[in-house]
């Protein structure tokens, strides 16, 4: 089937194809800024990238930073196995948003098998060739099929950065909540007697079970709040950096003092 189209007073025909074609090319580049991100400050990233990490730790750090058109690089090289970057794609939901920032900081194994998967998940946003949901359904495609594994031992992620900005019970917003992650794969609230209250006092389970069923759980975490001595230490430590955030966008202010909020899985 053929149909005519108008193009300066003149008539032309076009296949059904072709038109469907030029249609699906024209809402793809209607969409295509969605996926793209902005770029921190080159200091600013690197500052709160570390922060997840115990001060102890950051000196010996490798740091990796955002391109928003190449996705995550090294932009410093680590001695002591733990590597810190600010995760900004929460690719289990399936959606691309540009106002999330998570700051982490992994263990040598972490760094070694969830880390390369989450710099897999930045390049892909980053190239502008897949869909939110295309890019989800690659990575639970290569957990099944064993392309990535599950940290090889216990040990941990820290994110102890004074703010983190995610998906909450009332949608996208603002937590003060450092918290200690202990790998946990294949491992849910049942199996700990665990689940979330407010301030993340008690052990519960960050889960992708609505995308991976139990046994293919490689990213899931035993997550316990920083007591909240701990938590005034960091705020305070961190009030500088904060400030910087804040004055970067005025979405990263926060209440330091608001009670704590369910993060959503």
């Amino acid at each position: 089937m053929n149909y005519a189209i108008i193009q300066g007073g003149n008539a032309r025909t076009i296949s059904l194809l072709t038109l469907l074609t030029l249609l699906s090319l024209q809402n793809l580049a209607q969409g295509s800024s969605s996926w793209e991100l902005d770029k921190m400050p080159v200091d600013l990233e690197t500052d709160y990238a570390l922060s997840a990490l115990p001060p102890n730790l950051r000196a010996g750090a490798a740091v990796y930073l955002l391109d928003p058109r190449k996705g995550y690089y090294l932009a410093r090289k680590g001695t002591n196995g733990f590597s810190a970057y600010v995760n900004r794609t929460e690719w289990e939901r399936g959606e691309f948003v540009q106002d999330t920032y998570a700051a982490l900081g992994f263990d040598s194994a972490g760094s070694e098998s969830i880390l390369k998967v989450f710099l897999e998940v930045g390049a892909m946003r980053a190239s502008g060739k897949y869909t939110p949901t295309q890019l989800r359904d690659i990575i639970v495609q290569r957990v099944k099929d064993g392309t990535y594994q599950a940290p090889p031992r216990a040990g941990i992620c820290y994110m102890l950065s004074p703010l983190l900005r995610t998906h909450l019970d009332g949608g996208i917003g603002n937590m003060v909540m450092p918290h200690y992650m202990f790998y946990a794969p294949g491992v849910d609230d049942h199996d700990i007697g665990g689940g979330w209250q407010p301030g993340g006092h008690q052990p519960f389970v960050a889960s992708t079970g609505a995308v991976l069923d139990k046994s293919h759980s490689i990213f899931n975490y035993i997550i316990l709040a920083a007591g909240e001595t701990e938590k005034a230490r960091i705020v305070e430590e961190n009030k500088d950096l904060l400030q910087r955030l804040a004055a970067y966008k005025t979405i990263l202010k926060v209440d330091v003092n608001a009670p704590g909020h369910r993060h959503t899985n």
